[in-house]
């Protein structure tokens, strides 16, 4: 699941990538707000709304943690950025969590710096910050024809409530696991 060539980084903010509204709540594409959602509810935060994001404030092991479900829509994710640079956080301060075609359902994987690989959220994110951030990809797999892409994304998935729901408990045990060895 991870990479030894993943960095030891002092994460401040996770950022669950997503789209805001019902209509896209259960969607493929919308798999960060899923994760970080589940990791308030695990660590009992509550979401409070501000300019054009959600924020939470968890502790994980006497750390803060800010989580932070951009309200843009997708293609404008990176906005947040500049609300997070006043308070602090630099671009290695960020795990982004969002969804990935290149892999199959529910694979994960730790990735630091690269390229955006078509994805407009961090394609946003990377236009307004750079490419210096971790990445959890959550697998989503890909439909068979390209031009398939972006009604794929914002469609809901094939797989049970109960699949998904393990896939999400094994990225928080993943964002766990990594949280505890950068901290050493």
């Amino acid at each position: 699941m991870q990479s030894n060539s993943i960095p030891k980084l002092e994460i401040k903010v996770i950022i669950g990538l997503g789209n805001p509204g019902p209509a896209y709540c259960a969607t493929r594409h919308n798999i960060g707000f899923q994760v970080v959602d589940a990791l308030a509810d695990q660590h009992y935060g509550s979401w409070q709304a501000k300019n054009n994001m959600e924020l939470c404030s968890i502790t994980f092991n006497d750390h803060k943690l800010l989580l932070v479900k951009p309200m843009t829509y997708m293609n404008d994710s990176g906005k947040v950025l500049s609300y997070l640079a006043k308070q602090g956080v630099a671009q290695d301060n960020i795990l982004v969590v969002h969804d990935e075609l290149e892999l199959p359902f529910g694979v994960l994987k730790l990735k630091f710096d690269g390229s955006a690989k078509g994805h407009n959220g961090l394609k946003s994110i990377m236009a307004l910050g750079g490419s210096n951030f971790l990445r959890l990809r959550f697998g989503i797999d890909r439909p068979v024809n390209r031009e398939d892409v972006p009604d794929y994304v914002l469609a809901k998935f094939r797989e049970t409530k109960s699949q998904i729901d393990e896939k999400i408990d094994l990225a928080l045990q993943l964002i766990a696991d990594y949280l505890t060895v950068s901290s050493q």
